[in-house]
């Protein structure tokens, strides 16, 4: 399969995760190094303060860390699955109207792939800041990832 363009990458991910649709994100930015998604102010998303619930910040952030895992290794989906493995947040302010998760990927693909090639299952960690409009950081949460080889017997 051949890297995705930025703009097929968030196409690209909003088939293949529902809850990304139903939940109304937007995606700004989807490369392999860096991925921007904001989740709109949206009622049914809120909590009792009036912004979006724990649970809604948690997805965009899962989801923003997820977009950049297929925007830098969509070129193996033939032979490995990315899971995700654990996911940590640490929720830091409030969060009131629309927010942004902003996810850098700290390692290489090449990096990454070269332990899939080994016969390894990778594991690796994407880092993702969560951001009201006004600048102020509202959560950081951390996602571990996997490749999981299609063809191999590891665990799920």
């Amino acid at each position: 399969m051949p890297t995705l363009n930025p703009a097929d990458v968030g196409e690209d991910f909003l088939r293949r995760v529902p809850m990304a649709r139903t939940m109304g994100l937007v995606i700004d930015e989807a490369l392999p190094t860096k991925a921007v998604v904001r989740l709109p102010d949206q009622d049914k998303f809120h909590n009792h303060l009036g912004g979006p619930q724990a649970g809604a910040i948690f997805t965009l952030g899962e989801a923003a860390s997820g977009i950049i895992v297929l925007a830098a290794f969509g070129d193996q989906l033939e032979r490995a699955v990315p899971l995700a493995v654990q996911a940590q947040i640490t929720y830091r302010r409030v969060a009131m109207g629309q927010i942004t998760a902003v996810a850098e990927m700290p390692y290489s693909a090449s990096e990454v792939t070269a332990q899939l090639d080994a016969g390894m299952r990778p594991e690796f960690e994407v880092p993702v800041v969560i951001t009201r409009d006004d600048g102020a950081v509202i959560a950081e949460m951390v996602t571990l990832w996997t490749l999981r080889p299609k063809d191999s017997t590891a665990p799920m």
